[in-house]
């Protein structure tokens, strides 16, 4: 039987037969991207009114050092305050110590990966779209290889959850002005820091590379009991992964902001107990 040739041609960048609006997820992600990384930018330079009463922003937690001066961040501030080694010329914010890692964490997160790379690079921007380059060097070759950090940032990950756990205890324990001494309270600060370490650890814990931790790096993770129970609920949150990372992503940006605003008197908080 005699071959029949076959010509494939090559989509052009944006080139699609599809008639639906295939731009406005790669747009959407692009703007919601963009705004977070803006506005956590900015937050994270003014290392200014990220506390109020117990409440600490998840931006500056932890809080390794703090400025001279920052009353309010000393008394969260692990070393005190900041040392006369940390030269005085460079921007001096405790958000810029350790954003950096749940960043890098979201960064290499793999389906973080897929919506940036179609959202931002068009690579490509959507299934059967044209994109704007002629070969696929996938993640082998740097600088994209440096995206297997993305196992080693994830315990680093977990840490923060831990940390972020203990401020939600400390959201709980509001001062008394009248005997100076500590009340147990529930503000709405409280559950909004609450919510957002749900959120976060609904989101880690859902991760690819935490199955595979949970899963005991078994081949037939069915034969060993315990490894296939963790295994099947890091599964269960991972069937949600795109939502959890986008909800909280909002979340704890939605957390620095409102401890913000109650640190400027913009809002009030309100205490339920």
């Amino acid at each position: 039987m005699d071959a029949i040739p076959v010509t494939i041609t090559r989509r052009g960048a944006g080139e699609t037969t599809r008639t639906d609006v295939w731009w406005g997820t790669p747009l959407a992600i692009f703007v919601g991207l963009s705004l977070f990384v803006a506005y956590s930018t900015w937050a994270a330079f003014q290392n200014a009114h990220y506390t109020y009463g117990p409440y600490l922003s998840p931006f500056y937690s932890p809080v390794i050092w703090a400025s001279p001066g920052d009353t309010a961040g000393l008394e969260h501030a692990w070393l005190g305050v900041k040392p006369d080694w940390i030269p005085a010329l460079l921007p001096f914010s405790p958000a810029l110590l350790i954003l950096p890692f749940p960043g890098l964490f979201r960064f290499t997160c793999y389906y973080y990966r897929g919506a940036y790379y179609k959202s931002f690079w068009a690579d490509p921007p959507a299934c059967a779209v044209g994109e704007p380059r002629n070969s696929y060097l996938g993640e082998q070759w740097f600088p994209l290889i440096l995206q297997n950090v993305h196992r080693y940032f994830m315990w680093i990950a977990v840490i923060f959850l831990f940390i972020l756990s203990y401020d939600v205890w400390l959201a709980v324990w509001f001062p008394n002005p009248a005997t100076g001494a500590t009340e147990f309270g529930v503000g709405l600060g409280t559950i909004i820091l609450t919510v957002n370490v749900v959120l976060l650890s609904s989101y880690t814990l859902g991760c690819h590379a935490m199955r595979h931790v949970a899963g005991g790096a078994h081949d037939e993770v069915s034969k060993h009991p315990f490894c296939d129970k963790a295994y099947a609920c890091s599964t269960a949150l991972n069937y949600k992964h795109q939502l959890f990372a986008w909800m909280s992503l909002i979340s704890v940006a939605f957390s620095d902001i409102y401890v913000r605003l109650c640190s400027m008197g913009i809002w009030s908080d309100v205490r339920f107990l």
